[in-house]
């Protein structure tokens, strides 16, 4: 999800540690997975707060991108990313899984450090861009 502070344009990011889905520490935006019969924009709301300590509303956060994954890095194959954006939340940002994140902090909204989980980073210039709505990655060029 992109939280983004407009008044210091900021995003709220976390540096996942390596692990068997990530090779190596990335620069992510908040997310994960929806629970069995779980809304997506609840799984994002509750992500968010698991993950970073933010707490917004599902009510105040608008689909800005979607983004179909080819391939996921631990082999377990494509993956669908919707990305949520919201500039309402309460609380402060914190690292509250320091066993999966090795900091969560704001960085400037124009992009992720580096290294960059693609899709995150895909979708963040997309929504500072106004569009497109879809995008790809990983997927071979389509033919017309």
């Amino acid at each position: 999800m992109i939280v983004h502070d407009q008044e210091h344009d900021t995003i709220a990011a976390i540096y996942r540690a390596a692990s068997n889905w990530v090779p190596a520490p990335v620069w992510m935006i908040p997310g994960g997975k929806a629970e069995p019969g779980e809304p997506l924009d609840d799984a994002a709301a509750r992500e968010l707060k698991e993950e970073t300590g933010l707490v917004a509303d599902p009510v105040d956060l608008h689909l800005v991108h979607v983004v179909h994954a080819e391939q996921s890095w631990d082999g377990a194959g494509q993956f669908v990313l919707f990305v949520f954006a919201t500039t309402a939340w309460t609380g402060e940002l914190v690292n509250t899984e320091p066993d999966k994140h090795l900091t969560a902090r704001w960085v400037h909204a124009e992009q992720l450090p580096d290294p960059a989980f693609p899709p995150d980073a895909q979708a963040i210039a997309a929504y500072r861009n106004g569009g497109p709505a879809f995008s790809r990655h990983g997927w071979q060029p389509s033919i017309a």
